[in-house]
């Protein structure tokens, strides 16, 4: 049995530790529709790839580039902003981060150079690099910790739902008016969340990080960055990370130009894999949760449970070129991809188990940076290899093949080093003796 079927839990009162608080689930709700549009955001430029690249003569090289651009500014908001949230109530910065993201939509409806799409998709970046790693840390603000999984389940579905509410809607506007317009719905939309935030956002009851700073011992920042659990989430995200960016950027160009489907008919297919990926993890969250709920310690219950389908989706994915018929090759993208959601929904949740509070914010902010790298790498990655491969669908493949190796991979990292329960166990001994060394250096007695 782990630290987490223990009865007490250091830093919870017993009431934290079983009580919701009322409003819990409207703040998951709202938080869930910030996810919605954060994705939204991010699956329109490969939504509208093809035309794009029409309209402005880009390579795939370039056009790599551009999905790349999203993630250069991205790593390093999501750690600035992750230190602000320690600080700062997490109502105004997830205010704030929603702003961004609207107003820097509205400068594509216009003609526009590639230079000009370059650098909103940068900013647009800066903005959402934060986005899932403050929204947990404000949903975890309202319920304890063994009551955490099945909300960031349904946090972590706003990147399925996104897509799938999305993808239907901005393909009628790129086919029946203009890929520029799409930019511009998702920019009203944006402001519409930002309204509702405005009227119902909340900061949670249960930590308040200032008295949580005092009351609980802090952890080397070090210690917590090298703790092989924190480094298995990384490893583990990164490889589901790859898999995703290539999604965001490269699925529907795949289904056009490299499978000779039609835009109408690729805006349905993508958001097959989305549709997967959305059963995936909330069926992870509640499997977890029940696991956790029968006394299952989280090394089985997260770790084990979230890295098994990476390794899984990869041997899947590994497999699309040496199959033939677009059906099949489809379905093994769908499958294979869609199963790397369930690392999302245990990682935020292991971390939390071992950081304390007051720290929080940060730990899952550089958590967020690190593993996002990959979405500064994949797109470019599979534009390159396309651009230098023999043919369009040999590219593809030799991409989607790349894609496998890492993730199977990753879900191995995860296998080894994903250890939750004893970390928190190791962590909080050796903050326990700092401060008991320290309490004898300054003591009078």
């Amino acid at each position: 049995m782990s630290a987490q079927g223990t009865p007490a839990v250091a830093g919870r009162t017993a009431g934290q530790s079983k009580a919701t608080p009322k409003g819990a689930w409207t703040i998951t709700f709202l938080l869930f529709l910030f996810m919605v549009v954060n994705f939204a955001d991010k699956i329109v430029v490969g939504l509208a790839g093809v035309p794009i690249m029409t309209d402005m003569k880009l390579s795939a090289e370039q056009f790599g580039l551009l999905g790349s651009s999203f993630f250069f500014l991205f790593s390093i908001s999501a750690i600035v902003v992750g230190f602000i949230v320690n600080k700062v109530p997490t109502r105004w910065v997830l205010l704030a981060l929603a702003v961004i993201w609207a107003l820097a939509q509205f400068p594509m409806v216009g003609t526009v150079s590639f230079t000009t799409l370059l650098i909103c998709r940068i900013v647009l970046g800066a903005g959402e690099g934060p986005a899932f790693s403050v929204a947990a840390h404000a949903i975890y603000k309202w319920f304890p910790d063994e009551k955490r999984t099945l909300p960031t389940a349904i946090l972590s579905q706003g990147s399925a739902f996104g897509v799938i509410l999305a993808v239907p809607a901005l393909n009628w506007i790129i086919v029946n008016h203009s890929w520029h317009y799409a930019f511009g719905a998702l920019g009203i939309v944006g402001l519409i969340w930002v309204a509702a935030w405005l009227a119902l956002g909340k900061e949670g009851p249960l930590e308040d990080t200032q008295v949580s700073a005092a009351a609980e011992p802090k952890i080397p920042y070090l210690q917590l960055l090298t703790s092989r659990t924190f480094i298995g989430c990384v490893a583990a995200t990164f490889g589901a990370y790859w898999a995703l960016s290539l999604g965001l950027t490269w699925f529907t160009p795949f289904i056009v130009k490299g499978l000779g489907f039609s835009q109408s008919q690729a805006g349905f297919i993508s958001v097959l894999p989305w549709v997967f990926g959305a059963t995936i993890v909330i069926l992870t969250g509640w499997i977890s949760q029940v696991m956790v709920a029968r006394g299952y310690n989280t090394r089985a219950a997260r770790g084990v449970l979230g890295s098994v389908p990476l390794v899984i989706g990869g041997l899947i994915l590994a497999m699309m070129p040496h199959v033939q018929g677009a059906g099949l090759q489809i379905a093994l993208l769908v499958v294979g991809s869609g199963l790397c959601g369930a690392i999302y929904v245990v990682c935020p949740p292991m971390l939390g188990e071992f950081t304390p509070t007051s720290q929080r914010g940060a730990i899952l902010a550089i958590y967020g940076a690190l593993y996002t790298l990959a979405g500064i790498i994949a797109p470019a990655v599979m534009g390159a290899t396309i651009q230098r491969a023999g043919s369009t669908i040999d590219g593809y493949m030799t991409g989607f093949t790349i894609n496998a190796v890492i993730m199977v991979g990753s879900g191995l990292l995860g296998l080894l080093l994903l250890w939750p329960n004893t970390e928190k166990a190791r962590l909080t001994r050796g903050a326990a003796s700092q401060a008991a060394a320290l309490k004898g250096v300054v003591s009078p007695t």
